[in-house]
């Protein structure tokens, strides 16, 4: 039995240990929502997805992953994925204060074997330009990822 003061499995384990388990999760969770996952997705302001979910109808989610309360309190970009989804979450550990998480956004709390949804996101759809052009850059990106699996010396690619 541990001591009531040693710190949670959560907290001993590094920070990058904790996001690609809560990512491990959340994405999980997209996958048997139905959707496809993608791994940071540049987006077209420059900032990146953690995780860019495509849903079989096209709709579009963002995954936002906090690994800690510091994590969450120097990064506050969230309002800037609102553009490019139809629906926004956060996913953090299962140790993390959720009350910190704005209620506009969604809430996924997961570890490295799944994840739930604490709370949902309303929806705000995508114009249909900009969900066109992120499927293009999406299917793209995911189908040169998956070629540079066969050929990982073939140069960039040529736009």
């Amino acid at each position: 039995m541990e001591h009531p003061s040693a710190p949670s499995p959560a907290a001993r384990q590094a920070r990058p240990e904790v996001t690609l388990a809560v990512r491990r999760g959340a994405c999980r969770l997209m996958r048997q929502a139905g959707r496809a996952v993608l791994l940071e997705l540049p987006l077209p302001d420059g900032r990146r997805a953690d995780i860019f979910a495509i849903g079989r109808d096209g709709e579009l989610t963002i995954v936002e992953v906090k690994s800690s309360i510091e994590d969450w309190r120097v990064d506050a970009k969230w309002p800037d994925y609102l553009d490019w989804c139809d629906q926004l979450y956060v996913a953090v550990p299962v140790d993390f204060p959720q009350a910190l998480i704005p209620a506009e956004i969604g809430l996924i709390v997961a570890d490295a074997y799944g994840g739930e949804i604490m709370r949902q996101p309303p929806r705000r759809p995508v114009a249909a330009a900009r969900r066109k052009a992120l499927l293009i850059d999406g299917a793209r990106l995911a189908s040169e990822r998956l070629a540079r699996l066969d050929d990982p010396d073939f140069g960039d690619i040529v736009a």
